[in-house]
């Protein structure tokens, strides 16, 4: 069995069990394959007095077995807000004795970092100081985000240039890499995965009065349902969505997630007179995510840039049709009208996409059937193929 150890500085946790979760979802779905042994590192960062909202995060177990993988946690010294320059090489520093450690224990065959920014350059600074082969993930704001700031980049590019192999969520991702100036021919197109079982079209007859009672949120029958998930921060679009209800007749919004937006997107529903018609779900047990998305008639995600988005795939793979913003891999999912609508990031644009699905909304089984080829079997098989071609290579 050989042998993986991923970096993430994402990954669901005790106090917060909904980060990464697609992260989770991959590494368990290959550690079941039996072939590789997983090992995930998730560096906790502290700032120095660790008070407040820190104070669980420094509780939690140092290692723990969550889903056939081992995690360990160790801490890393955070500077909040401020120190973004300095994070891969504090992540580094307090991880490479713990990945020596490891590797004298079970040698590890390939290094992998699951995001590109702060984890790729912290991985490829463990890598140029073990050897390891190393792959580094690109998920979409890792790159579009973190690439405006010169040191991120800078910091990105020179991990790119350790790195054995590259992945990317999507190939406009891919494209967006290599203008950067990464190596092309390093860069595999790694399409997330998808719990089949969970997320499917639901046809129960009361599901919306069902969901109503569960979220104190009345859903018509009679009446459009929209459902926008993304965390509340400005780039995702909400307040778009928000506004474009003014066109779209009767309609109610569930906004799923939290965010620094929050205060703002509720006075603007207040203020464009639809606050009765906008619900704003909050965190939500991951169980409710399939019967949301298959109660609504459509998702709407007005978003400035994503890698490929999970939210486009798991609506889809309710049934129901996608609007959002031509951005990231949206082209790669959205292919026909079956599937939605591409727009402008306008809430006219947006208000006119979504009164066209619903105005001919197509089979929810149809709709479904275009995700057919996403799965976490699907996912951990083609993540097992890149692990073994970086091994081999080493």
């Amino acid at each position: 069995m050989k042998h993986v150890l991923a970096l993430s500085t994402l990954y669901p946790n005790p106090v917060n069990p909904r980060f990464g979760t697609f992260v989770a979802r991959s590494l368990e779905a290959l550690a079941k394959r039996g072939d590789w042994r997983v090992t995930l590192v998730n560096p906790i960062g502290l700032p120095p007095l660790a008070l407040g909202r820190y104070r669980p995060l420094a509780d939690l177990p140092a290692v723990a077995e969550e889903g056939g993988v081992t995690v360990h946690r160790p801490h890393f010294t955070l500077i909040p807000r401020i120190g973004a320059r300095r994070n891969a090489g504090a992540i580094a520093r307090a991880v490479l004795p713990l990945v020596r450690r490891i590797h004298a224990e079970t040698s590890i065959d390939v290094l992998d970092a699951q995001f590109f920014f702060p984890d790729g350059p912290a991985a490829a600074q463990i890598a140029r100081e073990t050897g390891l082969p190393l792959s580094i993930k690109a998920r979409g704001s890792d790159i579009s985000f973190w690439s405006e700031y010169d040191f991120a980049r800078a910091q990105m590019l020179d991990a790119a240039q350790t790195a054995t192999g590259l992945l990317a969520v999507s190939r406009d991702l891919a494209g967006q890499m290599a203008a950067m100036g990464m190596d092309g021919a390093k860069i595999t197109v790694h399409y997330t995965g998808l719990d089949r079982d969970r997320f499917r079209p639901f046809g129960h007859t009361q599901l919306r009065a069902q969901l109503g009672r569960e979220l104190d949120f009345a859903m018509p029958d009679n009446a459009p349902l929209l459902a926008c998930v993304g965390a509340l921060i400005e780039r995702k679009g909400q307040g778009i969505a928000i506004t474009a209800l003014r066109d779209i007749p009767g309609a109610r919004l569930i906004l799923v997630g939290k965010g620094e937006d929050e205060a703002r997107l509720r006075a603007l529903a207040a203020s464009e007179g639809v606050g009765d018609r906008v619900h704003f779900a909050g965190s939500i047990d991951h169980n409710l995510m399939p019967l949301i998305l298959s109660a609504a008639d459509v998702m709407v995600l007005p978003t400035v840039s994503e890698g490929l988005a999970n939210a486009w795939v798991e609506a889809l793979a309710c049934g129901t049709p996608v609007v959002t913003s031509d951005v990231g891999g949206a082209r790669e999912l959205i292919t026909c009208d079956t599937a939605g609508r591409l727009v402008e990031r306008t809430p006219e644009a947006v208000a006119a996409g979504v009164n066209a699905v619903l105005n001919n909304p197509p089979p929810r089984e149809v709709v479904a059937a275009l995700t057919e080829h996403f799965s976490w079997d699907a996912n951990a098989e083609a993540l097992a193929a890149h692990y073994e071609r970086l091994a081999g290579a080493d």
